[in-house]
């Protein structure tokens, strides 16, 4: 499923991917699963920056001052596209849209409860398409409901009818009021006579108070319940159980071998929740798809038909949570521990040697730093108004760590993307919280050389020119929201640094 992504209005040269990251990731949980950026604009001249931009959109292009720490979010993307496009997603009901006006989608009436996933359906699938198979209704590719949801309309063209009629008799189970007519003129009147003869069989004994469920053939038909009435009436469980369900999204993707879900944090805030999963008899896996990392949840507990497994998630954070090892033994619970906390963490402080590019207006000798402030509160204003990326060095001694230990760089907070050497190592870089890299594989015992590349984007600078003459402006853009005295936006490495060792079970 393709879709158009991250499309903006205004604040041209202001916006960075971790600002971008909680639509993203809300539209994951609605299906997407195939990111196309917005937009990549054609840019004619190498000088004139930062170029050609448009009153739409974000700045995809090489003359941006993060377009190439891109591809620490590009990879995140097609990590989670991969994921998302793996198995069938998993649903609970189905929301006919009705044969009133064409139309894509339809209405979720009633409202489905938190825990649960939905899809709209059409009346060429219903009649095409679907079977019955153990009381779910079932499409050729494997996708499964357990409820085919009717819209509030009086009117239902008796081909499709009978369809349902069969799909009842045969055990499935519909949800919605009964219809009385044809939509349609084709047969009139004959076509209305059938429509309520076949309604008044399927609805039958349901009078809209004290009845509501007419048994027909080995199938059901309800109405007058809510969903979360109905879904109970046929023992059908929340498939993503938590106390903080308006705060974390989900969708469910079901393999022949297991269970992937992406769970995203859409709050600003470090979250623990312990949610229940609709899946027995396998271990859950953590799968990072921000560094690509894959580890072992050890601490989890069996419930009657799920599992519950204790996270954390830091400010809109995503992750998914896999299951497709056998659990083996494990009976009921096992109490270690998924987020231990650190053995050990060390700070790093002391002077910072911080290197601008000069070809983008910056200091021409290294700046030492103190201490880490945000570089629109320095008194340089090449620093304050700088646009670009710049290089914070230091040093950090380090012990001999040992096994099933894992030695982390936390860089704390920044604007907008960072990426981090360890004596010389590339290891990854942070553009969205937990802003963690785990270096374990470049550290060494003693001393460590560590770089930090930061790079921010172009707001400032475009700020800072306005208040030069026209002679001495050195950007040039075709849209430029700003005046000079529009506030700067925090940029840089903020901090604190700190090397935090983890031991794992």
């Amino acid at each position: 499923v393709s879709a158009e992504s991250f499309t903006a209005g205004g604040k041209a040269f202001a916006r960075y991917p971790a600002i971008m990251k909680k639509r993203g990731d809300r539209f994951f949980t609605e299906g997407i699963n195939n990111t196309l950026l917005h937009v990549f604009i054609s840019q004619p001249d190498d000088h004139k920056l930062p170029g050609v931009n448009a009153g739409f959109g974000n700045e995809f292009n090489r003359l941006n001052t993060w377009f190439y720490d891109l591809d620490l979010f590009t990879d995140y993307l097609k990590r989670s596209n991969l994921m998302l496009q793996q198995g069938n997603y998993i649903a609970d009901v189905a929301y006919f849209i009705g044969e009133d006006a064409p139309k894509m989608t339809g209405v979720r009436d009633p409202e489905l409860p938190n825990g649960y996933s939905f899809d709209y359906i059409n009346a060429e699938v219903i009649q095409t398409r679907v079977k019955v198979k153990d009381g779910k209704l079932v499409l050729p590719d494997g996708m499964t409901y357990r409820i085919l949801v009717l819209p509030k309309l009086a009117t239902m063209r008796p081909e499709l009818l009978l369809k349902i009629q069969e799909l009842v008799n045969q055990g499935a189970v519909v949800l919605g009021p009964k219809p009385v007519r044809s939509p349609s003129l084709q047969h009139y009147p004959q076509a209305d006579e059938e429509v309520k003869k076949m309604a008044a069989a399927l609805w039958g004994n349901i009078n809209g108070t004290t009845i509501k469920i007419n048994n027909y053939g080995k199938g059901l038909v309800i109405d007058g319940m809510d969903m979360q009435q109905a879904l109970d009436h046929i023992n059908v469980t929340p498939d993503f159980k938590t106390a903080l369900a308006d705060s974390v999204l989900f969708i469910h993707r079901g393999l022949k071998e297991g269970d992937i879900y992406f769970l995203s944090n859409q709050t600003e805030r470090i979250i623990t929740i312990d949610p229940e999963f609709r899946v027995t008899g396998k271990m859950p896996e953590l799968w990072d798809a921000t560094s690509g990392s894959v580890r072992d949840l050890p601490g989890y507990s069996i419930k009657e038909g799920s599992t519950s497994v204790p996270l954390q998630l830091s400010p809109l954070e995503s992750v998914f949570v896999v299951f497709r090892k056998n659990n083996g033994s494990l009976a009921t619970s096992n109490l270690q521990v998924n987020f231990p906390e650190p053995i050990e963490t060390t700070f790093i402080t002391g002077n910072w040697n911080v290197t601008f590019d000069p070809q983008m207006r910056g200091p021409k000798q290294p700046v030492v730093f103190e201490k880490l402030i945000d570089w629109t509160q320095h008194p340089d204003e090449n620093i304050k108004y700088y646009a670009g990326t710049a290089v914070y060095r230091n040093t950090f001694k380090s012990g001999k760590f040992k096994n099933k230990e894992r030695v982390y760089l936390h860089l704390g907070n920044l604007t907008a993307m960072a990426k981090v050497k360890v004596n010389g190592v590339n290891v990854g870089g942070v553009w969205t919280p937990p802003y963690r890299v785990d270096i374990t594989d470049a550290v060494t015992q003693g001393e460590n050389k560590l770089e930090i590349s930061v790079s921010n984007n172009w707001m400032n600078r475009l700020i800072g020119d306005l208040n030069l003459t026209a002679e001495e402006r050195k950007t040039w853009t075709s849209i430029n929201p700003y005046n000079k005295n529009s506030p700067l936006q925090p940029s840089g490495l903020f901090g604190p640094v700190a090397i935090k060792t983890i031991k794992y079970n």
